[in-house]
């Protein structure tokens, strides 16, 4: 229990609580020194079993270590570093909390040795995110939070039905690697597809991170798809399915970012885009592909997070979230731009960037495997990315036609934020070397050959090309893009309300009909039985006797008979 005690991710839960009995500088510091000292931590878990605690008849192990866990956990407690002094700012007390508690949730799931502890930090991640969307304070937030909320509580069934279905088959809760081949693990695996924003449910996380705060969304981005991934590193490696479910998601990523308006709703489906390369990875199985997928999570959630902040810094600014009303900010938002074009370049995997050494290394475990048409989609779809995220995205916002918008950048602390995410950015593109020491498997890989450069430029100019000879073919316009949360936000609440409109006109007309029967039955009662009916009138001694021999001879008849 004494190494319990020194958790990170607990570490952080109670620093988080810690938050909302404190104010200023105080709570700035705590907020900024949780982080860093989870992250130490982290690197103080030592490989196998730390702690145990008696459940039941079972022996959890909340605290574990190895080379996956702890580059995940590295990762997190960055992010949530970063993402507190980006936040720092924000007024809403509760979201600095909700968030940090969230972001030790998730240390909790990449520490976990077993599928109890597993379940439990699953479940309280989807209670952090859920008040992180919730605190952004407005109406279309708190009707966001309860659709994502809906859709992980049926995530976390799929996930404890498949959870208990294992352990009853083999009396084990050690978290290890699955095979899809009983309904029990089956569960299992649908359970983590759903937080990865896998189909048919992808469009759970468009609907819900935009709503967020400025803010906000930064710390949605990093989590929860990102540990799913993790768990399907740990869980499911090698699963051919999920090459097909991340290939999809890669293509339906780019499709509806490139069709979306508003920024953060790009930056949403470009989330599912490039957990889709990660889930591919994952399925592809060799140690090349399975590096590269870690990898691409942990560059992924320090880019996306650096795009995220760039949105929100002008969201903040302007209190505009469509392209369509944005334009020209780089005249007075210097920093931001830059930052918002390095994230963007870093999630197109443009050499000297994060995303290079990171994204290559699934390409490459396709190549080695002489898997040509996953080669050719995952080539495809790094031309679609840059289309969407690499140039879409900083150009409507920051370069197209003049708004005339004049905000500053923002304050001091979200400008450091961006700064640091940005150096990560050019630093693990440049010097790759200490990520790569980091992964969970020796890497025998080398990013900058001539063939790899040459590829990836080749695509990205192409992309560039067509991106501005369709120019006017991708300005967006005031439209609005239907999705799959169609059916649940719209569809559904509309069935419901017809069904209960018809349902509540037949119980009227049930009650009216009842209504009419009882006074009718009254009314027979009362003919008979009322002050002027037959059997309450005066009858003579001598009729009444006739009537009771009567009735005792019938009586005595069916008696015989």
């Amino acid at each position: 229990m004494s190494s319990l005690a020194l958790h990170p991710g607990l570490i952080l839960m109670a620093g988080a609580i810690l938050l909302l009995r404190l104010r200023g500088v105080a709570r700035s510091a705590v907020a900024l020194a949780v982080p860093v000292a989870a992250l130490y931590l982290v690197w103080l878990v030592p490989d196998g079993a730390v702690a145990s605690v008696r459940f039941l008849e079972f022996e959890l192990t909340p605290l574990a270590g190895d080379k996956l866990s702890r580059l995940f956990a590295t990762i997190f407690s960055i992010m949530a570093f970063g993402g507190a002094l980006f936040a720092l700012n924000q007024k809403h007390p509760l979201e600095l909390t909700a968030a940090l508690f969230y972001a030790g949730a998730a240390i909790g799931v990449t520490l976990a040795g077993d599928l109890i502890t597993v379940f439990v930090f699953w479940e309280l991640m989807a209670i952090g995110s859920t008040l992180v969307i919730w605190s952004a304070g407005t109406g279309p937030a708190y009707r966001a939070s309860l659709r994502y909320l809906m859709i992980h509580m049926l995530g976390g069934m799929l996930l404890l039905a498949g959870i208990t279905g294992h352990v009853a088959e083999t009396g084990s809760i050690a978290f290890q690697r699955f095979a899809a081949d009983t309904p029990a693990h089956w569960l299992i695996l649908a359970g983590f597809l759903l937080n990865a924003g896998a189909p048919p449910l992808s469009a759970w996380l468009p609907d819900a991170y935009p709503e967020a705060s400025w803010s906000g969304t930064v710390f949605l981005s990093a989590f929860t798809t990102k540990t799913a991934v993790y768990v399907l590193l740990r869980g499911f490696p090698g699963t051919e399915l999920l090459v097909y479910a991340g290939l999809f998601m890669v293509f339906y990523g780019i499709v509806y970012a490139l069709l979306e308006n508003d920024m953060r709703r790009i930056l949403a489906y470009s989330i599912v885009n490039q957990v889709g390369f990660m889930v591919t990875g994952v399925g592809l199985g060799t140690e090349m592909a399975l590096n590269g997928a870690a990898a691409h999570a942990f560059a992924h959630i320090i880019y996306k997070a650096l795009l995220l902040m760039s949105a929100g810094s002008v969201l903040l600014m302007t209190d505009k979230r469509n392209c369509t009303d944005l334009g020209g900010l780089f005249r007075s938002m210097p920093v931001t731009t830059w930052c918002g074009i390095i994230g963007a370049l870093s999630i197109s995997a443009f050499p000297l960037t994060s995303g290079f050494v990171s994204k290559s290394m699934i390409s490459q475990a396709a190549a080695d495997g002489h898997l040509l048409v996953i080669w050719l989609l995952l080539a495809a779809a790094s031309a679609g990315v840059f289309l969407h995220a690499g140039i879409k995205f900083p150009w409507f916002v920051f370069f197209q036609k003049d708004s005339g918008l004049r905000p500053p950048d923002p304050p001091h602390n979200m400008r450091a934020a961006m700064i640091f995410f940005s150096v990560l950015c050019i630093g693990l593109g440049v010097y790759p070397d200490p990520l790569y020491a980091i992964l969970p498997y020796p890497v025998a890989f080398t990013p900058y050959t001539g063939a790899h450069v040459v590829t990836q430029l080749q695509l990205l100019l192409f992309s560039g090309l067509v991106f501005f000879v369709l120019l006017d073919v991708l300005r967006r316009t005031l439209t609005i893009t239907l999705d799959v949360d169609w059916l649940y936000r719209k569809l559904g609440p509309s069935l419901c309300a017809g069904i209960a409109g018809r349902l509540a006109r037949a119980l009227v007309a049930i009650g009216r009909s009842a209504s009419s029967l009882r006074s009718g039955v009254l009314g027979a009662l009362h003919r008979h039985h009322g002050p002027q009916g037959v059997l309450a009138r005066t009858w003579l001694t001598g009729s009444m006797a006739l009537w009771a021999v009567i009735l005792l001879l019938a009586y005595l008849l069916l008696y015989y008979l």
